[in-house]
């Protein structure tokens, strides 16, 4: 089954990684509703719609850490379509910095964005999914940072980190209701997410890191132009939803540091046995896991 005619909600869709979610998802046949910041970036991808000759999405100005606002969005998304399918939490900052000198409002404006939003997007649009007939899909784009940390990159990355685990577990929640859900970590691709830093909020502005010097985030720019194209990584979401993949991975440059992670995780487990009764809650957190992937509503009882 697949997703042409669906509704999707795609956050940060006028440019970058959302903007190729949505050319893909419109080359496929989905309705769009997209949210934006920027009136120019709005524009230029209406242009775009207008030129393929395709409905035009509805554009819907949203902060995704504004919780009024997004379930507004969410009440308008479905008074505009009738019902609303797939929701695609995109929108984010990437912000970078020594994390031993971070400040409340770094770890304030980058977790409430990064992560924050993404709460916000599933807060408010699931219920509109459950009430929704036909094939539906929730996609949180992470990065690989879900995976690889780094120095400059605590904040981002714990955030990442969250938005992996919440996916992870989600997807036991709502297989049950017959709705997908994917965790997708892109690596470099093709964007302006180097400018993040240049476009912080006042309320947000007692940083403890070095101000952003645009010079230096230009350079760091520089390696973006190395990207995958943005409208590749929104196939390869489209792709995975189809399968419905829990993990999608667009970058296939990474398995040097998956084997990294994979031995040094094993290398680290205690070499002793452990207890059978100890044995015997793992195997029942194993059991209740592969019958909530199959459908079966998990409850406490059955972690015991």
């Amino acid at each position: 089954m697949s997703f042409e005619g669906q509704v999707a909600f795609i956050t940060g869709g006028v440019t970058g990684i959302g903007l190729g979610v949505a050319q893909a998802f419109s080359d496929a046949g989905l309705r769009l509703a997209i949210s934006y910041r920027n009136e120019d970036h709005r524009a230029q991808t209406a242009a775009w719609f207008a030129a393929k000759g395709r409905e035009q999405p509805l554009f819907i100005k949203l902060d995704v850490t504004d919780r009024a606002a997004f379930a507004e969005a969410a009440a308008q998304v479905e008074a505009h379509f009738g019902a609303v399918h797939v929701l695609v939490n995109n929108a984010g900052v990437s912000v970078f910095g020594p994390t031993d000198e971070a400040s409340y409002a770094d770890y304030d404006w980058i977790m409430g964005v990064n992560f924050g939003g993404v709460v916000n997007g599933v807060v408010s649009f699931l219920p509109k999914l459950k009430a929704a007939a036909g094939r539906r899909h929730v996609v949180n784009v992470a990065s690989m940072a879900a995976f690889l940390p780094g120095p400059q990159a605590g904040i981002y990355t714990a955030s990442k980190f969250a938005v992996r685990g919440l996916t992870e577990s989600l997807r036991y929640n709502l297989a049950p209701h017959g709705i997908g859900c994917s965790l997708c970590c892109p690596a470099l691709t093709r964007t302006n997410a180097w400018d993040s830093a240049l476009k912080r909020p006042a309320e947000f502005g007692d940083s403890g890191f070095a101000p952003a010097d645009r010079a230096e985030l230009e350079q760091f720019g520089t390696a973006f132009e190395a990207g995958m194209d943005p409208y590749e990584v929104g196939t390869k979401i489209l792709a995975g939803m189809e399968r419905g993949d829990g993990l999608i991975l667009t970058h296939p440059e990474f398995a040097e540091d998956f084997r990294e992670i994979y031995e040094k995780s094993l290398a680290a487990l205690p070499q002793e046995e452990a207890p059978p009764e100890r044995l015997a809650i793992e195997n029942l957190r194993r059991a209740a896991n592969a019958a909530a992937a199959a459908g079966t509503v998990i409850g406490l009882g059955d972690l015991t």
